[in-house]
């Protein structure tokens, strides 16, 4: 790691100024000497973890922790691009750090292997920053208890499919925020449309000072649904608000998240949890209609964005997508390997039954054949069917044309 303190401006050496060159002139001299003091602790590396970690190094922190207990999976080598090929069944964390610590010597990039279950309270101390991923609801919370008692940055986020969400905690939060300075009519000048314009029009400025106070996720997550207030504001909610309440309780119970291979029955059980979490809450089950639980290209992960508008490349098992809707729109796609090499096959999302394709078949379902048989096959869409996928993990790919 390269450091010289008093070196180049205003602290940072010569190579840190050549290195951060282009950001520097973006936040400014001072910005980049906060991010290179910062100490920041990641807890989870999946794919999210994966980018936010390539984010962090790239952006000049003085040092990132990685911190994750678990071992890479199959799904992992097709998702995380800070793991290398034959790393399956060692630690995520410790299998990340060689390329991680490649993208910026100059960051001090660590690798922790335990449960951060396990961790106590004066391990966090050490950091500026926590962002966790990939936590259940009650170590979120814990932990941004922890943060919020001795003045840390939280920051916790996780994916399911094509839903994702965010959330900080920043404690007390000063800015300064540039507002347009409204000018009074002078006296003696009469109220008219002229005036009006004077006052709109002004280009004078005026730098106001605000404070923000972040809210604990604690109280985010158990707000009072049936109060006049939290009831004049659930019209401004957006669903993905208690989509979040469903997915983590399902986290909780289960010790996972949601999975293609079971989606028969972690569709029915995450139906159930809906109703449960939302009577809890005191709203009604309609705000989160029961298509939340259709398949997404990637998988059977619920998703708030309408799948009828996007042709995508998954993860996981499926590897090409179309969707079969009325009016949907679809993008074309070539193959570099034809899909009717061995392993390939097309697969019906509504059933995810599998039907083998011939291995002529080299064509994607276009918006001709997309609502009915497939063109080389003759494959039946099932009834309710939301798309179809060419499947095979690991002998074709594709690309967008």
């Amino acid at each position: 790691m390269v450091e010289q303190e008093g070196g180049g401006s205003g602290g940072i050496s010569e190579e840190e100024a050549a290195q951060y060159d282009r950001q520097i002139r973006l936040w400014g001299l001072e910005a980049q000497r906060r991010l290179r003091a910062s100490r920041v602790l990641l807890v989870g590396m999946k794919g999210l973890g994966a980018e936010v970690a390539k984010n962090l190094i790239l952006a000049g922190v003085k040092g990132l922790t990685m911190l994750d207990h678990q071992q890479v999976s199959q799904q992992d080598t097709r998702a995380q691009f800070l793991i290398p090929v034959g790393s399956l069944g060692r630690n995520r964390a410790e299998a990340s750090l060689e390329r991680a610590q490649n993208l910026n010597p100059m960051v001090d990039v660590k690798a922790d292997p335990e449960n951060i279950e396990n961790k106590a309270e004066d391990f966090f101390t050490q950091f500026d920053a926590v962002c966790l991923t990939c936590c259940s609801r009650c170590v979120m919370v814990k932990v941004d208890q922890i943060c919020h008692r001795n003045g840390i940055k939280f920051f916790t986020g996780d994916i399911f499919g094509y839903y994702g969400y965010m959330f900080a905690n920043l404690g007390a939060h000063e800015f300064v925020e540039e507002k347009t300075k409204v000018t009074k009519a002078s006296q003696g000048v009469e109220d008219g449309p002229d005036t009006k314009k004077a006052k709109l029009d002004s280009t004078e400025t005026t730098m106001v000072k605000k404070r923000v106070v972040f809210c604990q996720l604690k109280e985010a997550l158990a707000v009072d649904w049936s109060s006049e207030k939290a009831k004049a504001a659930l019209k401004r909610t957006a669903p993905d608000y208690f989509l979040l309440q469903v997915l983590l309780k399902f986290r909780a119970d289960k010790g996972r998240d949601p999975l293609p291979e079971s989606y028969a029955e972690d569709a029915e059980l995450l139906l159930q949890m809906r109703n449960e979490v939302l009577d809890s809450l005191g709203v009604g089950a309609g705000l989160l209609p029961d298509d939340f639980v259709r398949p997404s290209p990637s998988g059977i992960h619920p998703t708030t964005t309408s799948s009828s508008s996007m042709a995508s490349k998954g993860t996981g098992s499926l590897s090409a997508w179309v969707p079969t809707e009325p009016g949907a729109s679809a993008l074309a796609c070539s193959f570099s390997s034809p899909p009717g090499a061995p392993g390939a096959s097309l697969q019906c999302l509504a059933s995810c039954s599998v039907v083998p394709l011939e291995p002529a078949c080299t064509t994607f379902p276009s918006s001709h054949h997309r609502h009915g048989p497939h063109a080389c096959c003759g494959a039946q869409p099932c009834a309710g069917a939301v798309g179809w996928g060419y499947s095979n993990p690991s002998v074709f790919s594709w690309a967008l044309e």
